[in-house]
């Protein structure tokens, strides 16, 4: 079967079947082996592609700008736009629409990456939402690919922390069609909404695979092949620091609950920025106010061999260049 993404939007995995999610997958792996021998690409010739951020990044915008240069591409990186102040959405979306190829938005409600694509007429690529992160699913399912030699159905993905976010909503609906086992760990409170994990578990039986939530850890990480985790609080919530070390400090990712996967190859996985030490202002502030010094993970776990964090975070790139050339290159 023929697959063509040229014209699409990407606001959410959902809209993409498992054949479409693959062909994404497939082709970031050819541009990853592309640029590691240094071959000069054209796919986006004489295409401009623009960054609206709402929310401060390192890897989204690093991984779209090089992505793009990449291959040919022009980026502009806006963030003092009039968009909601003097100009409405709709018409900076129809304003952007007549100069760009494709727009890339990171902040935060959903609602506008959709309005985007609504109003611009040209694809958008939601580089993260209160609900969704799908760009950075794509990096994580490469990485799980890269090493967990296994057919998808036997292959578990648990995600423990907070398990309703937008990375654990991505990991839960990629997964699903994907057909991988996914476990989401978190305190009953903290967990994924109960309509998207009914969509999913239907997604999920359909493609051979099954879904877990369950406050148990051990029996939420056994037979893991990736524990993922995320901080404990997003950007925006950093009132909620308290609240959430109080909730999550049991299920901190650490040395013996990779034991309790009983899986010695067991990769850890991390979206980033992670605070796993004192090396930040936000690390070491926690570390005065409550005594921790590692939050969601140990440093033991994210400087050992099971931790692939990096390569997680170099696939931003190639995922993201193949989503922009799929749906807007030549």
């Amino acid at each position: 079967m023929s697959i063509s993404l040229k014209g699409r939007s990407l606001l959410t995995l959902k809209d993409y079947t498992r054949e479409e999610i693959e062909y994404l997958l497939d082709l970031a792996f050819k541009l990853k082996g592309k640029k590691k021998k240094k071959v000069k690409g054209n796919l986006l010739d004489g295409k401009n592609i623009v960054l609206l951020f709402e929310k401060t990044s390192t890897r989204t915008r690093c991984a779209f700008e090089v992505a793009a240069h990449d291959e040919g591409g022009n980026v502009t990186f806006l963030t003092n736009s009039q968009m909601g102040k003097k100009e409405s959405l709709e018409d900076t979306a129809k304003v952007l629409g007549r100069f760009y190829d494709g727009i890339e938005f990171r902040g935060f409600k959903q609602e506008t990456v959709e309005d985007l694509a609504k109003y611009s007429g040209i694809p958008v690529w939601n580089g993260l939402t209160d609900l969704y992160h799908p760009t950075q699913f794509l990096a994580d399912a490469m990485t799980l690919f890269e090493n967990v030699k296994k057919d998808n159905n036997d292959i578990k993905l648990t995600y423990v922390g907070d398990a309703r976010n937008n990375v654990s909503n991505s990991l839960l609906i990629g997964c699903a069609k994907l057909g991988i086992n996914f476990a989401a760990v978190s305190p009953k409170s903290l967990s994924p909404n109960e309509d998207l994990v009914k969509e999913m578990t239907k997604e999920a039986k359909k493609n051979g695979s099954s879904v877990l939530i369950t406050d148990d850890i051990d029996r939420g990480v056994k037979d893991s092949d990736a524990i993922y985790t995320d901080i404990w609080v997003s950007m925006g919530e950093e009132d909620k620091f308290e609240e959430r070390i109080n909730l999550l400090k049991s299920y901190q990712v650490n040395k013996e609950m990779l034991e309790k996967t009983g899986n010695e190859n067991v990769i850890f996985l991390h979206c980033l920025p992670s605070f796993h030490d004192l090396n930040t202002s936000i690390g070491l502030d926690i570390y005065n106010k409550y005594g921790l010094r590692e939050m969601e993970v140990t440093d033991e776990v994210f400087r050992s061999n099971h931790s692939k964090v990096f390569d997680e975070a170099e696939n931003r790139m190639h995922t993201i260049k193949a989503i922009m050339c799929a749906t807007i290159g030549e």
